[in-house]
């Protein structure tokens, strides 16, 4: 059994998303930016695990992704398990067919569904939390404000210099000289 990079992807982006989760919404492109993970790739993660509940989006200025639930309530299992992640190492994905389709069971079948129940209880132990915790404790910087939009409340008011004659007259002077 192999975790792929979807899997981790999307366990990497949570724990950045959870570490910031005081500041607001969380731009996936700020996300992106900061794990180097293709902005793409992310947008289809991010709408898998939207419709698994486990985020939730803000649309707009400002915008981005929060926790749909609280990180204690988010294991490593319901973030891989949104994402599609297969989590199964029997050679039949558990069809008890592992020796071909008349054949039955293969002679491992029980030791790799009996790792595939222990992968799933171990991964269901642990939860987002705990991950943001572990990083907090080895001292991973978060900067203090949100990165400010650039929208502003107030209009950028700039004098304006005309160069251009003004008149038909005055564009008829410009000439002659």
């Amino acid at each position: 059994m192999r975790l792929t990079t979807k899997g981790r992807f999307a366990v990497t982006a949570m724990i950045d998303l959870a570490l910031r989760e005081h500041t607001g919404p969380v731009a996936l492109a700020a996300i992106s930016a900061r794990q180097q993970i293709s902005l793409s790739y992310l947008e289809q993660l991010f709408g898998k695990l939207r419709r698994h509940e486990l985020v939730e989006s803000t649309r707009g200025p400002g915008g981005g992704y929060s926790l749909g639930r609280k990180a204690e309530d988010i294991t490593v299992a319901d973030i891989i398990v949104a994402v599609d992640e297969a989590l199964d190492a029997t050679g039949c994905g558990g069809k008890e067919n592992c020796m071909g389709e008349d054949a039955g069971r293969c002679m491992t079948h029980d030791l790799w569904t009996s790792l595939n129940t222990k992968m799933i209880e171990y991964l269901d132990s642990i939860s987002l939390r705990k991950l943001v915790e572990d990083q907090l404790a080895k001292g991973i910087s978060i900067e203090e404000a949100p990165v400010k939009r650039a929208i502003s409340s107030a209009p950028v008011v700039k004098p304006i210099k005309v160069t251009a004659p003004n008149s038909v007259f005055a564009l008829g002077n410009a000439f002659s000289k």
